[in-house]
């Protein structure tokens, strides 16, 4: 049985979405790898404006920069650890702890089958746009099916297993296809990742975005994360004004600028001064400063610079990633004064 819904923004999806995991929703016991959990089967999420991507009503509140830090890997095919490590200490738990993921996303994407599959989808739609051959692969049976004992071939297996794009009355119409989906961890980065790439793409081809189409086969929630009553607090999100929309030469421009800056931050030799001069000498659009600004905000953070860190946060004009980051720096800081 399917269990459909569609929302105008992912906030709003994803609160709905969670009902289905109180005591009187769908969700069923199911024991996984990592635990018990509950579960629905069958998953289908529209949203009709994926420009309005965040998150905001789960709680904690989740860390927008690492979101950001995962668009920019994915979008230059990268599959170093070290880059998403920096930003989230906790994700070796989940994908090991080796110096590359074995399921990149963005290496998947574009070098993991020997060829650059958005280079190629972005060719073929702009010689034919009524195509409905565009299919971005990301699952590989050779290197993610388990072994014959059922066991896991890597600790990294794709949950994200293959992406649909279509072109209809000038948008780009994006459907991505979800093995497994974590309700709490998972699912707000995900529609994060994949409607930020369906942006960037719809750019290259000089549209707009359609509606994000997301499913998921087994979407669940680990016991472990507590009940849904907890995790869920609804709160006024500003909406997202930026567009990550440009012409293909320029976006990759930018999101190579993006990904050194990032590397930059995360090199501690490099001093809060030093990370601050190298923002300011940032030559890309508006946009893209924002997310530089957060990234900046969080390296702030991490050395400790907390009013360094909201001062830089503030100074971004997206006010949907200002409040993101303030509710952030605001659980990080409550947890440590716990300590």
């Amino acid at each position: 049985m399917f269990q459909i819904l569609e929302a105008d923004c992912a906030d709003e999806a994803w609160q709905r979405v969670a009902k289905w995991f109180a005591p009187d929703g769908f969700a069923v016991p199911q024991s996984g790898r990592g635990g018990e959990t509950t579960e629905v089967l069958h998953v289908g999420i529209s949203i009709r404006n994926s420009r309005q991507r965040w998150i905001a009503a789960r709680s904690p509140a989740m860390n927008p920069a690492f979101a950001i830090a995962e668009v920019i890997w994915i979008i230059t095919g990268r599959n170093d650890s070290a880059f998403l490590t920096y930003f989230n200490r906790s994700l070796p738990i989940y994908a090991g702890k080796g110096e590359t993921l074995h399921g990149a996303y963005g290496f998947r994407l574009r070098g993991h089958f020997g060829v650059d599959q958005l280079d190629l989808a972005y060719r073929a739609l702009t010689a034919q746009a009524d195509s409905r051959q565009i299919v971005l692969q990301i699952w590989d049976p050779r290197t993610d099916a388990p072994d014959p004992r059922g066991c896991p071939s890597a600790e990294d297996i794709p949950c994200n297993v293959v992406a649909f794009l279509k072109v209809r009355d000038s948008r780009l119409e994006w459907t991505q296809i979800m093995r497994s989906n974590d309700l709490f961890l998972g699912l707000p980065h995900n529609i994060i990742q994949f409607t930020s790439l369906q942006e960037v793409f719809a750019g290259w081809l000089g549209l707009e975005p359609g509606t994000y189409n997301h499913f998921s086969d087994s979407l669940h929630l680990y016991a472990r994360d507590g009940s849904i009553s907890e995790l869920v607090r609804p709160t006024d999100l500003p909406g997202n004004g930026d567009s990550l929309a440009l012409a293909k030469s320029e976006s990759e421009q930018v999101f190579s600028h993006l990904s050194k800056f990032g590397d930059l931050l995360i090199n501690e030799s490099n001093g809060a001064a030093d990370i601050r001069d190298a923002l300011s000498h940032l030559e890309i659009p508006e946009p893209f400063i924002n997310l530089a600004k957060i990234l900046t905000a969080e390296a702030l953070r991490r050395r400790k610079q907390f009013d360094l860190a909201r001062e830089t946060a503030a100074a971004s004009s997206n006010r949907c990633l200002r409040f993101m980051f303030e509710r952030w720096l605001e659980r990080v800081l409550a947890e440590k004064s716990e300590l």
